[in-house]
């Protein structure tokens, strides 16, 4: 930088270069505050069975035990009770679904949380001065909504210790706040027809497929609080619209979402699409799961040269939702030539498969296993196998998914390990059988960093222990359950294992490293130019 400076004094420019001079050395500027390209901002996320969610209600006790019957049990039944909720629509609902409510079980007392039905969890802070609120992640949605100065809504939540209370958004409250007018042509693209007049608040109402569930308001934008993924911590302010939420019905009143839902999917109203169109981060985040419940989601991530790709289905009814097709699936070795089309969900606790991927899969998986199958009907999953109490070694077939990109996925957890209460133990393959979308939920997803590239329509996966920034350690690896003899080893078999070799973030080959060519040319030619 001080050549350039010194060079361009010591030439004997013109005065009508000057404006020139000032242009390139704009143009300079600005070269050097975007090289680097977008950056990625997020916040953890939280099962809602994790340490932190748990202590915020004091319901630790009250819960399943982690990997118990139980536990998979009520994640099953959750996983089957909000079910529509993926299909969110503007228009219409499904009345005829009706919600079984969860019961949680210590003892022989059974206590009833009113309390978090969605998968994850984030607390994100919005508005100035900033309230946090817990809100409910969704990639089977659109819109980001908050529970707002409402007649209908959920103030606190019940636990043991007594009432929780929730924090209330109020536009009038935060200085930042800005409602939306209906002659916006935010307001005419995203709730087209919906407004009495120019001069009126925006409206929107979702209506979601489970149990009449909608939010009915008006359109607000305010600032998210967002912090650096790096190790600057750098803290932004990003304008963002959302939904201020006067009335909500349905799962939303006895707690599916009680302090605010965060839609995550395609839509043009959907956060990874504001903070795109607002210029805070590219069109594209990513999603992992740690094994103590605690994951993190990036804004702008697009994920690493060398990952896995495969494209999003598009001009499909569920294109709105991370759509993908399947080209063969290989159990063990074994392939079949299957072709079908199934949702990324990460609000989706396990993989939920039709015929005849379901049966393929199941029955390939079953022949190869060494052990004898469990015959209990308590389990929630149908092909459980029980492990003896010598038994040293399990070795367990491969599960490789094959998209029609010719990228392998390879499933690194296909199996749940269960214990029981007398000492034995079964381990069971996490998949159950669906009446209608095929879903590949969180159980299969783990052990990667799950990237949404919603500008180049893929996805993309990389092998990740989802803490790369605080630990070398794989704490992903599988290791044997508490219940297991401490000799036993989980040993997958091999068999057909091809996962793209991944490449660190911000390698020599970074995917903005040609703009950034093709800008220094730009540069170097305008500075020759005026020189």
């Amino acid at each position: 930088m001080d050549t350039l400076f010194s060079s361009a004094h010591s030439c004997h420019v013109h005065h009508h270069k000057f404006p020139f001079l000032f242009l390139f050395l704009f143009f300079l500027f600005v070269l050097i505050e975007s090289c680097s390209g977008f950056g990625t901002y997020g916040f953890d996320i939280h099962h809602r069975f994790s340490d932190p969610v748990k202590g915020m209600f004091g319901v630790d006790g009250l819960l399943p035990v982690k990997d118990s019957v139980p536990y998979f049990q009520v994640l099953v039944h959750r996983d089957r009770a909000i079910h529509g909720r993926r299909l969110a629509t503007s228009t219409g609902g499904d009345s005829n679904n009706k919600k079984t409510p969860l019961a949680f079980y210590n003892g022989n007392e059974t206590y009833r949380i009113d309390s978090l039905g969605f998968l994850h969890y984030a607390n994100v802070s919005v508005g100035t001065p900033s309230i946090s609120f817990l809100v409910a992640l969704d990639t089977g949605s659109n819109h980001f909504w908050l529970p707002c100065d409402c007649s209908s809504c959920v103030q606190s939540l019940g636990s043991p210790s007594g009432r929780v209370e929730l924090n209330i958004y109020s536009p009038n409250k935060s200085s930042t706040s800005e409602k939306v007018p209906c002659n916006s042509t935010l307001c005419s693209q995203t709730q087209p027809n919906r407004c009495p007049s120019d001069q009126s608040n925006c409206p929107y109402k979702v209506v979601y497929l489970s149990t009449g569930t909608s939010t009915t308001g008006y359109l607000v934008q305010d600032s998210l609080h967002l912090v650096s993924d790096d190790s600057q911590s750098k803290a932004i302010d990003a304008k963002i619209t959302f939904g201020c939420g006067q009335v909500q019905t349905g799962d939303f009143l006895t707690g599916g979402a009680p302090n605010g839902l965060f839609g995550l999917g395609m839509a043009n109203i959907s956060v990874p699409s504001t903070l795109a169109h607002n210029g805070y981060t590219s069109g594209s985040f990513s999603m992992c799961f740690g094994p103590d419940g605690i994951g993190r989601i990036s804004f702008g991530d697009k994920g690493s040269t060398g990952q896995g790709e495969t494209s999003f289905n598009q001009g499909q009814p569920s294109s709105s939702l991370y759509n993908i097709s399947i080209a063969q699936t290989i159990i063990g070795g074994q392939a079949g030539d299957l072709v079908y089309s199934a949702v990324f969900d990460s609000g989706t606790s396990f993989t939920y498969l039709n015929d005849p991927a379901y049966t393929f899969i199941a029955d390939t998986f079953n022949k190869l296993v060494n052990e004898t199958r469990h015959s209990s009907t308590d389990l929630p999953f149908d092909y459980c196998y029980d492990i003896s109490a010598n038994q040293t070694e399990l070795t367990i077939p491969t599960v490789n998914l094959v998209m029609s990109s010719g990228d392998y996925f390879n499933v690194t957890s296909p199996i749940k390990l269960i214990p029981f209460a007398n000492g034995s133990a079964v381990y069971c393959l996490g998949m159950i059988k669906s009446g209608d979308v095929n879903i590949i939920g969180q159980n299969f997803m783990d052990g990667y960093r799950i990237v949404f590239d919603r500008e180049r329509m893929i996805l993309g996966w990389t092998p990740s222990n989802c803490y790369d920034d605080k630990t070398e350690t794989n704490t992903l690896a599988v290791s044997p359950n508490t219940a297991v003899p401490p000799a036993t080893a989980v040993n997958p078999t091999a068999t057909s294992t091809q996962i793209p070799a991944a490449s660190p973030p911000g390698g020599s080959h970074s995917p903005l490293s040609k703009p950034f060519t093709y800008t220094l040319m730009m540069t170097l030619v305008l500075f020759f130019a005026i020189v």
